[in-house]
């Protein structure tokens, strides 16, 4: 029974934190007329103040000191930092020019160019059904390319940066919660000299309409709790499951984007988003059937099945 209840928790956890990552281009759509640099550094800002609130009061400033004392540790944690920076400005970008098909593909795209990442950089071994679901992935953005003339550039750093920033992420031995203090405190500088460089400019939409000074100063507050929903439901459920969930974010960015912003979707793009959707399938398909358990029970099951063969 406890064991249950922790299960469906998770399960709660894990729906709330990725039902509110897909609900993000509802929040940062109503930044009207705030550009997207500023909108990141607000972002970055109130992140950084809010997350030290949540620390405090959970005690888990160990960890964090920890981190900081170690000079020559912080290079992975600063590189997370640009990457995810990066990540936050051109999504914040992709909402502002109602771009949201680009940005849910470059989620669904992240899983696939992980993959890639873990076979090129740290040399690990692919699976051939994985290994066909990123060539099919890219042929889909290869499909974009040669019927719209462009390549998607949104879609492509989305998920790049996304993906190298988990890449960047194993080398980093902080928990959701810290690194990403850690990685917004880091920015925390660049941040504050931008606030302050356009307040004395007279441009900061900070100090104007007071919905707008809300709206950015709930940046933080709207970062960091899908991050906590996310960490709780981490700790109560198995890997694939969590992996399973993750497809909620881009699919409601995916609709929101065609029934709210109603975003055009032409041909070229719907075959482009099959094709990745297939892919997903496969990737999906060859992660559950090579998970550890599933595997464990059919070399478990291999013996008896070679004894009855031999028996006949």
């Amino acid at each position: 029974m406890t064991t249950m209840t922790e299960t469906s928790k998770g399960v709660a956890y894990g729906l709330a934190a990725y039902t509110m990552w897909g609900s993000f281009p509802l929040f940062f759509a109503l930044f009207d007329g705030v550009p997207a640099y500023e909108v990141l550094t607000h972002r970055i800002l109130w992140s950084c103040v809010f997350l030290a609130a949540v620390i405090s009061v959970l005690r888990r400033w160990a960890p964090v000191r920890e981190a900081l004392a170690r000079r020559s540790g912080l290079w992975p944690v600063l590189g997370c930092a640009v990457l995810i920076a990066a990540n936050w400005g051109i999504y914040i970008y992709a909402v502002e020019t109602r771009q949201v098909l680009q940005a849910s593909l470059g989620y669904f795209l992240t899983p696939l160019v992980n993959v890639a990442l873990g076979l090129v950089v740290l040399r690990e071994r692919m699976e051939r059904l994985q290994g066909v679901a990123v060539m099919l992935a890219g042929a889909g953005i290869l499909i974009q390319l040669v019927a719209l003339g462009s390549l998607p550039w949104i879609t492509l750093m989305l998920a790049l940066t996304f993906g190298t920033y988990g890449l960047l992420r194993k080398q980093v031995s902080l928990d959701g919660l810290s690194g990403l203090f850690v990685e917004t405190l880091l920015l925390f500088p660049v941040g504050l000299l931008t606030f302050s460089w356009l307040s004395m400019e007279g441009r900061s939409h900070f100090w104007g309409a007071g919905s707008t000074t809300a709206l950015l100063l709930s940046s933080g507050v709207v970062t960091a709790l899908p991050l906590l929903a996310f960490a709780g439901a981490a700790r109560r459920l198995k890997l694939s499951t969590v992996g399973f969930l993750m497809y909620i974010n881009p699919t409601l960015q995916f609709l929101i984007a065609l029934l709210i912003f109603q975003e055009p979707l032409n041909t070229a793009q719907l075959i482009s988003f099959t094709v990745i959707w297939f892919a997903l399938g496969l990737y999906s398909w060859s992660s559950w059937r090579n998970r550890p358990s599933v595997v464990a029970r059919r070399r478990a099951g291999a013996p008896g099945l070679e004894k009855r063969r031999l028996s006949v």
